[in-house]
């Protein structure tokens, strides 16, 4: 696959936007494609595009993930690839939808099951033992980040 006309981040010395970013009113959707351009250009480091929080604005959309990456791969900006999600997700999603569904994402925490639970303590514990206010997936993720590239928790 030639990728001389993507522009990728290099996931390697920062990470994707936050998942709270939003293109076209969608959260999730600029960190998943900062994402797919570092995995096309071998630029991805410890970052997976089609992760399950991937997965959830992919299913909320109605796309494939490989026709979207095939896409991403035309070398389009985030304008673009945002038209080309309109014209082709089988879910047509109202502005109101959409930005319900981005406020959850911003907020959701894990599952109420002990199992999850304990997983993301122990996730947040990795980080710091003090911080209370990391409650959602969202949270996480942006201190992963933070910390990932040498910032303290």
């Amino acid at each position: 696959m030639d990728t001389t006309n993507i522009s990728a981040p290099d996931l390697t010395k920062r990470p994707p936007r936050s998942g709270r970013c939003r293109l076209g009113g969608y959260a999730v959707l600029p960190r998943m494609l900062d994402k797919c351009r570092a995995v096309i250009a071998g630029t991805n480091g410890e970052y997976h595009f089609d992760c399950p929080l991937d997965q959830h604005i992919l299913t909320f959309l109605g796309l494939d993930s490989d026709e979207l990456k095939a896409q991403v791969a035309t070398g389009q900006g985030d304008g673009e690839i945002l038209e080309w999600i309109k014209a082709h997700a089988t879910h047509k999603r109202s502005a109101w939808e959409i930005e319900q569904w981005s406020d959850y994402m911003q907020r959701r925490g894990p599952d109420s099951d002990e199992e999850t639970l304990a997983w993301f303590a122990q996730a947040v514990g990795k980080f710091t033992k003090t911080r209370e206010d990391i409650k959602s997936w969202a949270d996480l993720l942006d201190l992963d980040d933070y910390v990932s590239f040498g910032g303290k928790a």
